[in-house]
């Protein structure tokens, strides 16, 4: 390396002023300028700090007009360890330390504490081949390898190797990585621009000697991060000082714009080194850096590592003590050859110098060595100066690395973040107070942060093997995790099968053959045309609440005033008398407080329980159900017993027109908005639908012509064993555990009540094969009903990141990392979309049988919704819309919610059955 002399300084560099006659004596108390220059103020860190955060988010966000001062790279390394991988794996680590490669042979136990001493070997590059080609590099590293193996007869089992490759790259997966440019003097022509991976597998092969997958590529700051020991939690963050410096950290991967992903997390390589903010920078920037800049293979690159990195500490101290014996304060003004040379004085030499306790004796031993005879006084100022740029190196690594805790702190939303940052690289091993300045200059710039630091036993050998055993691990688990939720990825043709049995089963059920589906008649025999007007009256009985509504239909729309009346216990488990008086009192006290008495206004009864219906204003419970167990009515006509309650009242006059079950209330009360909706679907605790057929195809009931809304309670749809070829194992624990074993089968696929546990039946799997919570069960977990299906919702939703995710589960009170977070996520879209699709195969049936009987090309129809998981889930609707438009192509179909099917929508039928009735009459 040619010798850069002081007269090399840049042109206007703030140069050093140091005295120009005499030597400076030990007693003098005046600081010299020269090492005045590497002093820095807390507000210049800050800006740093500031300065190198901004270029961050904008790298990370890829902002085109902005040429950001940092790459922000990820890594594909998208998990932290777990501490239970294990296997042997062989390591190529090239770059880390200089012009020499090593190559380990790692096992690791899968023990926590217990760990096999790696065998490794290190192989120095020749200088030719590190100024040579690509082909002679790679060539070198593949012999080296076989020399390696062939010396511990590991065997040529398939081998997996991790490659740590410790200069710049552009990473495009995890065994992809496109190298940028050359850094720490390699120049070695024809490989900027390749992909290194497969620069070395090609190498590999040419050699012919042994069967080896490299598995990742990995950088070394990746590595540090990998190696660390899993404490309370994971180590996040990897720094690196050794020849040159870098950090890494984990990444929510929907920050990585160049990823254009949603889920998941990314380690990401910051590449802090390039940092190169005039204005940040420039203030701390002295002669000295200028010179060793000039005299660089890189000029005007790396201006960052080249003020912190081991490469660089020895020149910048030997740039120094030239200058000051050039200048007659040191050496009474003597300068040897060695002490001109460039490359003269190491990082060793300075972490020697530096020794508080033996660094005396070690500066005369060096500057003995470069042929200088130094004075008692000349020693303490060189050990000065190394600490000088050894203190400036260290703080300027601690805002850099406050700039990542701001991140992660401002990105995470945490008033205090904790994280542990794993350590590695010579600087940080053998400084003497190196990690000590780092540390109290991080606790000043990020005193919100809690950080604890652990540094690396072997971050190029172990945490390279460790990346590799985690990609095994997690590939492995992708592996079980697919072959899980296989059933439930459900083919266009598993769809077609589906809709094709509901359409048979629909046809059965019409004609009173043996069916799953009931297909009852509602005797609702038309939808609103939107002429219907008038007050109405409105019950809904559903539950231990129920509402009494009066409902104005007029040319405006449709105004509701309601109220809500409890039914006592007593009362709901008492006799069918007590009960059906106490809904007639409590009319008769919204009639009196609405200003209605006297008045004899038409009623809609929406009864939310089993019913058989023989007329619109007949309907016999079959069973009481939601706690309900009132005597005298199972096997009764409810609309009689309602009618026999106001007898006894005497005073009161209703007239009570239609039973209405909240499906076909939802079908009328978006008909009245829409003439087109002829279809009713309910999606919420339980499912259900409804849809206006020809009369002619409806058995039982008398006349050819006009309409009938068929209810066709199809959550029993499969009950005759028709979907078992779609039921998973999951689907069968979670019928045999219900009140009603082999029952309501498609329900128990599609609806609220169920997904919640079909979802937490495939959890108890999957942390059985190992791949969640490390395979640790939970007693939560274990528990029925914990995972309510409202959790689907809000782990689906697309605003809420990742750690969000894992708070609404922690809160379920289960342990997990951000993997387990990623895998319950796949697992909710999985079994919600297979519930969607289904119910949309379903819809498909049905428009389809429309458009047919009514001999169209094509149909246009609108499907009335109601439900919680239809109204809230964030996918399920558009999912079922999809699912529609793939299976009925001919159909063009408008899906409305629902506003009131219960309370408006029986309103609404006894204004269209008023309106026919009239016009009978006519």
């Amino acid at each position: 390396m040619d010798s850069v002399e002081p007269a090399g300084l840049e042109p206007g560099a703030r140069a050093p002023s140091c005295p120009q006659k005499g030597i400076l004596q030990p007693s003098d108390s005046s600081e010299l300028e020269c090492l005045q220059q590497f002093k820095v103020t807390k507000i210049q860190l800050q800006q740093i700090q500031a300065s190198l955060l901004g270029s961050m988010e904008q790298a990370l966000m890829r902002e085109a007009s902005l040429a950001p001062g940092v790459r922000m790279l990820p890594t594909y390394v998208g998990s932290t360890p777990h501490g239970n991988e294990q296997g042997n794996f062989v390591v190529l680590e090239l770059g880390a330390s200089g012009a020499s490669l090593r190559i380990l042979w790692v096992t690791l136990t899968g023990i926590k504490g217990q760990r096999v001493e790696p065998k490794s070997q290190e192989f120095v590059i020749p200088q030719e081949v590190v100024q040579g080609t690509g082909q002679q590099l790679f060539d070198f590293a593949a012999r080296c390898l076989v020399e390696f193996l062939d010396a511990h007869s590991v065997g040529n089992q398939g081998l997996q190797l991790g490659f740590s490759f410790s200069f710049p790259c552009h990473q495009t997966g995890l065994d992809r990585s496109t190298l940028i440019s050359w850094t720490k003097g390699f120049r070695c022509s024809g490989v900027e621009g390749q992909d290194v991976v497969q620069l070395l597998r090609d190498a590999i092969q040419r050699q012919g000697a042994y069967s080896i997958d490299v598995v990742a590529v990995v950088n070394d700051t990746v590595g540090t991060m990998m190696d660390c020991e899993p404490g309370v939690g994971p180590c996040e963050i990897g720094l690196v000082v050794d020849t040159g410096t870098n950090a890494c950290y984990m990444e929510e991967a929907r920050h990585v714009a160049v990823l254009d992903e949603d889920r998941g997390r990314t380690c990401v390589s910051i590449e802090w080194g390039s940092f190169s903010d005039d204005k940040a920078l420039g203030p701390v920037l002295t002669a000295f850096d200028h010179a060793l800049d000039q005299a660089s293979l890189n000029p005007g690159a790396q201006r960052f590592e080249k003020m912190i990195g081991g490469l660089y500490l020895g020149e910048l101290v030997r740039l120094v003590l030239v200058h000051l014996a050039q200048n007659r304060v040191l050496f009474g003004g003597y300068t040897s050859p060695a002490l001109l040379s460039q490359g003269s004085i190491l990082l060793e030499h300075v972490t020697e110098m530096e020794d508080p306790s033996t660094g005396v004796v070690c500066v005369h031993t060096v500057l003995q060595d470069l042929g200088l005879n130094p004075e008692a006084s000349d020693a303490e100022l060189v050990q000065r100066v190394c600490v000088a740029v050894c203190s400036r190196a260290a703080q300027l690594c601690a805002a850099a690395l406050a700039a990542v805790l701001s991140h992660l702190q401002r990105s995470r939303e945490q008033q205090t973040l904790q994280v542990a940052v794993a350590t590695g690289g010579r600087v940080l091993e053998r400084h003497p107070r190196f990690h000590s300045i780092l540390q109290e200059t991080v606790k000043l710039l990020a005193s919100e942060c809690d950080v604890s630091f652990i540094p690396s036993v072997d971050g190029g050998g172990r945490g390279v093997a460790m990346v590799t055993a985690v990609a095994a691990r997690l590939a492995k688990h992708r592996r079980l995790l697919e072959e899980t939720l296989a059933p439930f990825r459900l083919s266009r043709e598993q769809l077609e099968a589906v809709q094709t049995q509901m359409r048979e089963a629909m046809a059965k059920g019409l004609q009173r053959e043996p069916s799953s589906l009931r297909m009852l008649p509602t005797y609702v025999r038309a939808t609103p045309d939107g002429s219907e007007r008038g007050d109405f009256l409105a019950l809904d009985l559903g539950g231990t609440n129920f509402r009494v509504l009066l409902v104005r239909v007029a040319e405006g729309g449709v105004q509701i005033i309601n109220q809500v009346y409890s039914i006592p216990e007593c009362v709901a488990q008492g006799s069918g008398q007590q009960l059906f008086d106490h809904i007639v009192d409590c009319i008769v006290d919204f009639q009196q407080k609405q200003g209605l008495r006297g008045q004899s206004l038409p009623l809609g009864f929406t009864f939310s329980f089993p019913c058989k219906q023989l007329g619109l204003d007949q309907g016999i419970l079959l069973n009481w159900t939601k706690g309900f167990n009132a005597s005298g009515c199972e096997g009764q006509d409810v609309v009689h017993l309602l009618r026999e309650a106001i007898r006894r009242r005497q005073a009161v006059e209703l007239n009570v027109v239609a039973i209405v079950n909240d499906t076909v209330g939802t079908m009328m009360s978006c008909g009245y908005e829409d003439p087109r909706c002829e279809m009713g679907l309910i999606v919420g605790t339980g499912t259900n639908a409804c849809y206006m057929e020809e009369l002619r195809n409806v058995a039982g009931v008398a006349g050819d012509s006009g309409h009938m809304c068929i209810n066709m309670e199809w959550g029993a749809f499969g009950d005759d064993g028709s979907l078992g070829m779609l039921s998973t194992c999951f689907d069968v624990r979670v019928d045999q555990a219900s009140i009603n074993p082999g029952k309501q089968r498609f329900e128990k696929m599609i609806s609220g009540m169920y997904l919640g546990e079909i979802v937490r039946h495939i959890l108890l799997h999957l942390t059985s094969l190992g791949v969640l919570f490390r395979g640790q069960q939970t007693q939560r977990l274990q528990t029925r009903d914990i995972f309510k299906t409202k959790f689907l919702s809000e782990i689906e939703s697309d605003s809420l990141a990742l750690r969000q995710v894992r708070a609404i589960l922690e809160d379920l009170g289960l342990p997990l990392t951000s993997d387990d977070a990623l895998i319950v996520l796949e697992v909710c879209q999985a079994v919600s979309r297979r519930a969607a699709q289904l119910c949309g195969a379903g819809v498909a049936a049905v428009v389809e049988k429309i458009r047919e009987n009514r001999g169209l090309e094509e149909l246009t129809v609108s499907v009335g919704v109601d439900g919680t998981l239809y109204k809230v889930h964030p996918h399920f609707a558009s999912l079922v819309a999809a699912t529609v438009r793939e299976l009925a192509p001919r159909c063009v179909v408008t899906f409305l919610q629902s506003e009131d099917g219960s309370g408006k929508g029986a309103a609404l039928v006894t204004a269209v059955a008023c309106r026919l009735a009239q016009m009978a009459r006519v």
